[in-house]
């Protein structure tokens, strides 16, 4: 058995809010370990915590109890450790293509050879070198997300952790950007955690699929995916793509029956 510091090591981890005297439990307890190089999907209910859950191994928003460590060193606040991508793209509409990446590198006070050279490497990477000059406003929604990965990655994050980023984009260019994250991913040799509502989606890029409860958020199941990579879009088309689809849709459409709710 390896003894390799997980990427990410959750334990025991809750979390309640209190509004006046009554407390709401977002997350029972969820314990999880990622393993370092791999890509973690989250699936769950319509507001099951998933978000919440991603947020808390962010930093953004305290825990209640438990713990959550990157490689070893627990979280407590946000950190240059982790990169965080949003559904939004949140680029600098007054910035460049280039500016918008080098932006985080120049707070940090890199010096401008060093800068420069991560720019273009990572632009390079998601093939956006020749866009370098352009306004995010002349991009269409993917090529900013793409713009907004090589951002995050620029830092060159320990792990990545991507709350529904492709979730405003068409069903066509949402695919070509699973394609095109799991080419990135393979590249830059990140742990990635990656919220989704898509099973399709989350079955495509993962190599494990955990799959929430219902609020109060536990683990149901955890499922590993062992298609051969890189995957292509006709993979969708196999029976064993369409086995393990349809057994998360029936994990989740459990708990929409037990909730009463109209969707997940």
């Amino acid at each position: 058995m390896s003894t390799q510091t997980p990427a990410i090591d959750i334990e025991k981890l809750r979390k309640v809010y209190t509004r006046g005297k009554e407390e709401v439990t977002a997350i029972q307890e969820i314990s999880l370990q990622i393993p370092e190089g791999k890509f973690v999907s989250i699936v769950g209910p319509s507001g099951c915590g998933k978000s919440t859950f991603l947020h808390i191994v962010g930093g953004f928003i305290p825990k209640s109890t438990g713990t959550v460590r990157i490689r070893g060193k627990e979280v407590d606040k946000p950190g240059p450790d982790r990169g965080m991508m949003f559904q939004e793209s949140a680029l600098f509409p007054w910035k460049n293509v280039y500016d918008n990446v080098a932006w985080g590198l120049e707070v940090q006070g890199v010096e401008k050879a060093k800068r420069d050279e991560i720019v273009e490497h990572y632009l390079k990477l998601v093939h956006l070198w020749d866009f370098r000059n352009n306004l995010p406003s002349e991009l269409s929604g993917g090529m900013k997300q793409r713009i907004s990965l090589a951002r995050v990655l620029a830092f060159n994050p320990d792990v990545l952790l991507m709350d529904e980023p492709f979730g405003a984009l068409d069903a066509q260019t949402r695919e070509k950007m699973q394609v095109e994250l799991q080419r990135i991913w393979q590249e830059s040799n990140k742990s990635v955690m990656f919220v989704t509502h898509d099973i399709d989606e989350a079955v495509f890029l993962s190599d494990i699929v955990v799959v929430f409860s219902g609020r109060p958020a536990v683990i149901k199941e955890i499922i590993e995916i062992d298609f051969a990579r890189p995957r292509q879009l006709d993979v969708h088309k196999t029976q064993e793509f369409m086995d393990i689809r349809n057994h998360i849709w029936d994990l989740l459409h459990q708990e929409h029956s037990k909730s009463g709710e109209d969707e997940f």
